[in-house]
């Protein structure tokens, strides 16, 4: 059984770490990448930890165990993860960006829970925590993370811009809530 909820305690919190550390590019064949997905940023717990005291991220949790997340990420953060740094200044060259935005900063779902529905319920739950805080949810996608894109499309994201920074070519899409 699935539970989806925010996260309560370090040790969800080093949970997303392991499952994050299992899906970064350098965990994963090109075969894996490919047709599983991958997440780009590696956090610290430190980072995590107070990113999550501003908002609580967002967890799928089977048997107590975190079996998927997404962070929720606020741009207080916009120049802690230097990747990111040129997405938010992207982001605010937009009328959406104008609004009030929670970005989700990475979503990662273990393997083994894949096609079950985790996405959509994690987006759900996003959503439900968010609603009239936040006008949308930003994230990005790299745009050879073709799995990504295509289950951030089924649930309704849209393409906010396409831009190029760090030889990778970026897709920022939202979804309004």
């Amino acid at each position: 059984m699935l539970e989806f909820t925010t996260t309560t305690n370090p040790t969800e919190l080093l949970q997303i770490l392991e499952l994050q550390q299992q899906n970064l590019p350098e965990s994963l064949s090109e075969i894996d990448k490919k047709e599983q997905g991958f997440v780009t940023v590696r956090h610290d717990f430190e980072l995590l930890k107070k990113m999550n005291e501003i908002h609580p991220h967002i967890i799928a949790k089977s048997n107590g165990n975190v079996v998927g997340y997404a962070l929720s990420m606020s741009k207080v953060f916009r120049n802690d993860i230097p990747i990111l740094v040129p997405m938010f200044d992207e982001i605010d060259t937009t009328l959406q960006g104008k609004k009030p935005y929670i970005l989700m900063g990475q979503v990662c779902i273990d393997r083994n829970y894949r096609g079950n529905g985790v996405f959509r319920g994690l987006y759900a739950k996003m959503k439900e925590e968010f609603t009239g805080i936040y006008s949308s949810i930003i994230t990005e996608v790299d745009e050879k993370n073709i799995r990504s894109m295509n289950a951030h499309k089924a649930i309704g994201f849209k393409t906010l811009k396409t831009y190029r920074s760090n030889n990778h070519n970026w897709n920022i899409i939202y979804l309004d809530i």
